[in-house]
C-alpha cells in the first residue's frame, strides 16, 4: 500500500459522536478515494469476557458498515477490532493512515467536556492528520445540504516553514470541494512582530509585514492547486479566537502540532488544543 492509498481510519465506540465521525470518514474517503477502515477498540476489561466483548464489537461494526453502505455506497469498508487502550491503539494505526477521524466524545465522556480524553491524546500524538468532529450543532444537516451551508476550509497557518504540512493537508482538501474557499488565518501580535525581528512600535508596519510573511509562506501552493480560491486572511490578536469563531461556518477547520514532544509528553499548542476543544465543526490537527 502507497502513501496515496492509505486508509481513512473511522473510530467507532458506539456513540452518537463516533457515528458522526463515521459519516465524515465515510465522505472524506469518497471525496479523496481512499478507502476507509472502521475501527472499534476493544479496551482491557476485567468483568466481560473476551469472547461476549468480541461479539459486541462484531456486531456494532457490522452495523457501521451497513450505515456506510447507505450513505456511501461505492465504498466497501474493511473493519478491525483489536483489543488495547482506545488511544494506544489508534496512534499506533496512524502510522498507516491518511488520517485518523475521532468524535469529540465517546460513550464514557462527562457530557460536560468539549473533548475526550481519548480523542485529545490521539490529536496529540498521533502520526498522521486527526479529525475531531464536533457533531452537536450539525446534527440535522444532512452530507449535502451541509456542503453546501458550510463550504469553507479554514486554515490556521504560522509564519514559517512548519505551515507546510498545513498548508498541504488543507489545499488537498479544498480541493475535492468544488466552489469551496480556503481562508488561511495567520494571527499575530505586536509581541509575535518583535520576536520574529518585525516592527516593535508601528501596528501599521507591523500589520503590513504580517501581511508579507503569509503571502510569503503560502506562494506557490495556489499555482499547485489553481481550481482552489484563496482567502489570506492576517489578523490582529488571538489566532484561537479567530479560528473558532470561523470554524462555525467552515467545512473543515485545520491546524498544525509540531512533531517531536510526544516523547516528553508535551500536547497540543495553546491555539490547536483551544481549536480542537472548542470549534463548532470538524477540526483536523496535522503533525508537522
Amino acid at each position: 500500500m502507497t502513501a496515496t492509498d492509505l486508509p481513512v481510519i473511522a473510530a467507532i465506540d458506539g456513540s452518537a459522536h463516533s457515528m458522526q465521525a463515521l459519516d465524515w470518514a465515510a465522505q472524506e474517503a469518497l471525496r479523496r478515494q481512499l478507502p476507509l477502515m472502521i475501527v472499534h477498540v476493544r479496551p482491557p476489561a476485567r468483568r466481560t469476557s473476551q469472547e461476549s466483548q468480541l461479539r459486541e464489537a462484531e456486531e456494532l461494526l457490522t452495523e457501521s458498515v451497513r450505515r456506510t453502505a447507505l450513505l456511501a455506497p461505492g465504498l466497501h469498508p474493511s473493519t478491525l477490532a483489536p483489543q488495547d487502550f482506545p488511544a494506544a491503539a489508534l496512534i499506533s494505526l496512524s502510522q498507516d493512515a491518511s488520517m485518523v477521524v475521532v468524535g469529540s466524545r465517546g460513550l464514557g465522556g462527562f457530557r460536560s467536556l468539549m473533548i475526550g480524553s481519548n480523542s485529545l491524546a490521539v490529536a496529540s500524538m498521533a502520526a498522521c492528520p486527526v479529525v475531531v468532529v464536533h457533531g452537536e450543532s450539525r446534527a440535522d444537516e444532512d452530507e449535502e445540504d451541509a456542503a453546501e451551508a458550510f463550504p469553507d476550509i479554514v486554515a490556521g497557518v504560522a509564519a514559517d516553514e512548519s505551515s507546510g504540512a498545513v498548508l498541504e493537508f488543507a489545499f488537498s482538501t479544498a480541493a475535492t470541494r468544488p466552489g469551496a474557499r480556503l481562508r488561511l488565518v495567520h494571527g499575530w501580535t505586536m509581541f509575535s512582530s518583535m520576536l520574529s525581528g518585525g516592527p516593535v512600535f508601528d501596528r501599521e508596519a507591523a500589520a503590513n509585514a504580517a501581511e508579507r510573511s503569509l503571502a510569503e509562506v503560502t506562494a506557490g501552493w495556489q499555482e499547485k492547486y489553481p481550481q482552489v480560491e484563496v482567502v489570506r486572511e492576517p489578523v490582529s490578536g488571538s489566532a484561537s479566537r479567530t479560528l473558532v469563531t470561523a470554524s462555525g461556518t467552515a467545512a473543515l477547520t485545520v491546524v498544525g502540532r509540531r512533531r517531536g514532544g510526544e516523547e516528553l509528553g508535551l500536547g497540543l499548542s495553546p491555539v490547536a488544543q483551544t481549536t480542537a476543544t472548542h470549534a463548532l465543526g470538524p477540526v483536523a490537527v496535522v503533525p508537522c
